[in-house]
């Protein structure tokens, strides 16, 4: 049996083109707050806290737990964290 080539890890695991399209956007989105929280100074707790979320929410983000999160849950937490999402839509290749 050949094996199978995929566009990103996220056309291989997920059933459908929106299923992974929607994870492609999530994964992208969680990369980049993870690495802004990173960077800001305090304790977990308090980056928490100006994110208007728990600690362990926040723990849940930056392990990368993306199945805890939806894609407007993360648009969210991206603005209060400063960040400015941008949609591109596209004809697919």
């Amino acid at each position: 049996m050949p094996a199978k080539k995929f566009n990103s890890v996220w056309d291989a695991l997920e059933n459908t083109r929106g299923a992974a399209a929607n994870m492609k956007v999530r994964a992208e989105i969680m990369l980049a707050l993870q690495e802004r929280v990173k960077r800001q100074p305090g304790t977990q707790g308090e980056k928490a806290r100006q994110l208007g979320i728990t600690q362990p929410r926040l723990n849940d983000l930056l392990r990368g737990r993306i199945d805890k999160f939806s894609l407007d849950a993360l648009v969210n937490l991206a603005s209060l964290a400063g960040l400015q999402v941008d949609l591109r839509v596209r004809r697919a290749a």
